[in-house]
């Protein structure tokens, strides 16, 4: 059977041939459509029509027996499915008064303009996500690094500031120091200068006393000759 033979067996069940071959030309044309874009349009009871991808190989031509390499190629397959194997087999009996192969379920039958725009879509929509998930994960790494740097640099001023402090007092500590040892000479002459004349005055005050004591034992020993 080919496609005029069509038409002509399915024009009375359309109305018409021209609507036979419309249906038909519209069948086919979402098939194909679908399959090079890479879809798969499955229709239950009857098979499904996907794009394998073949790899590069080498064949043998048939008239020569040369070895030839092939390039990598796709091409189209169509895997009957289970109700239209049945039947070829005969496990099961065409009906007389019904559809051989039963309409598909709702949403069964994929391709066309339609199933493209839709894995456009989904791919537009993983894309957005993996750029916002990179947006974010930059944020979150530019964030700590100011935050590391902040708190470098606060710690590096504190502990700039004790050194500082330490210092300062330091030197206090030590000016004070020099400036006691420095002082103590002083004080110690002023102490000898002071010390000196309160010698000196004490050493007169006894040298009188002396001679008063010598005085008197010189008049008692005239008085005990003259008696």
């Amino acid at each position: 059977m080919n496609k005029a033979q069509l038409v002509e067996a399915i024009a009375d069940k359309v109305g018409g041939r021209q609507q036979a071959a419309d249906a038909v030309d519209a069948v086919l044309d979402a098939i194909v459509r679908a399959v090079v874009s890479g879809d798969r349009v499955s229709v239950t009871g009857f098979g499904s029509f996907e794009k394998v991808d073949r790899p590069a190989r080498y064949a043998r031509n048939p008239q020569t027996g040369e070895r030839v390499r092939v390039k990598k190629t796709s091409v189209p397959r169509f895997r009957a499915g289970q109700g239209f194997k049945d039947l070829v087999s005969g496990s099961k009996k065409l009906p007389k008064n019904d559809v051989a192969v039963k309409k598909a379920p709702k949403g069964s039958l994929t391709g066309g303009a339609s199933a493209t725009v839709k894995k456009a879509a989904a791919k537009k929509a993983t894309t957005k996500k993996a750029a916002a998930k990179k947006t974010t994960a930059t944020a979150k790494k530019t964030a700590a690094k100011k935050t590391t740097a902040t708190a470098k640099k606060a710690t590096a001023k504190k502990t700039t500031a004790k050194k500082a402090t330490s210092t300062a007092t330091a030197k206090k500590a030590t000016a004070k120091k020099t400036t006691a040892k420095k002082a103590t000479p002083a004080a110690k002459k002023a102490t000898a200068k002071k010390t000196a004349p309160a010698k000196k005055a004490t050493a007169k005050k006894t040298a009188p006393a002396k001679k008063a004591t010598t005085r008197k034992t010189t008049a008692k020993k005239a008085t005990a000759r003259k008696k």
